[in-house]
């Protein structure tokens, strides 16, 4: 096995990882856009996707979820709905990745370097769906966001809501799961049926040793 395929596997199921890690501080945090004014320079306002915080200078934070789902914005709702479904298809890509990896071997030498790359690809194509999922409502919602603060409709005196770090943890869980899926999807193209035997765990091996021991000493004892 050469080391290279080793690492891409190894740094595929790392920002795989990472990524579900972002993705679901994304999801949860309240932090998706923030506003502050100068009439109340001792509080700040945040919006998330599941509530809305106030947060005082002093460092008391006071949040409220939202009271119905249908009331909600269209852009808040379509955002719950596809960060959702990007933590779920990152952790299904990161499930299906780490067991098709060369150094994991869990099936008792059931397995074939085929299904391996089987589960690689899955976990790969799943990266890329939780990818783009991730990518499209924080980039939508950035977007409306940028539209209404240069809004000339709109007074000056008026705040504007402005990006928060939730914002940036989502582009940052998008990226990383599109790097994951290619790295995994790179590593599929150099694995090779022919080239390299899977690892025998050293568990199993010894027990192969027994049972070959034992076998030998009773036709041994019966002869």
């Amino acid at each position: 096995m050469e080391p290279g395929v080793c690492v891409l596997e190894l740094l595929g199921v790392f920002f795989s990882l990472s990524a579900c890690f972002c993705s679901l501080l994304t999801t949860v945090t309240a932090q998706w856009l923030t506003l502050s004014t100068d009439l109340l320079p001792t509080e700040s306002f945040e919006l998330g996707l599941w509530e809305t915080c106030v947060v005082q200078e002093v460092g008391v934070t006071q949040c409220r979820p939202y009271d119905s789902l249908l009331g909600l914005p269209p852009d808040i709702r379509l955002a719950r709905v596809l960060m959702c479904t990007a933590v779920a298809a990152g952790v299904a890509g990161l499930t299906c990745a780490v067991p098709g990896i060369y150094l994991v071997n869990g099936c008792k030498r059931t397995e074939t370097l085929e299904a391996k790359r089987t589960l690689k690809m899955l976990g790969a194509i799943l990266c890329f769906v939780a990818g783009v999922l991730g990518l499209v409502p924080v980039s939508y919602v950035a977007h409306l966001t940028v539209l209404r603060f240069f809004d000339e409709s709109v007074p000056s005196v008026v705040p504007r809501w402005e990006f928060g770090n939730a914002l940036f943890f989502g582009w940052t869980a998008g990226c990383l799961h599109l790097l994951a899926g290619f790295l995994l999807i790179t590593s599929c193209i150099y694995l090779q049926d022919d080239q390299w035997p899977l690892l025998q765990s050293i568990a199993l091996y010894r027990a192969h040793v027994m049972r070959s021991e034992r076998s030998s000493h009773r036709r041994t004892e019966y002869v």
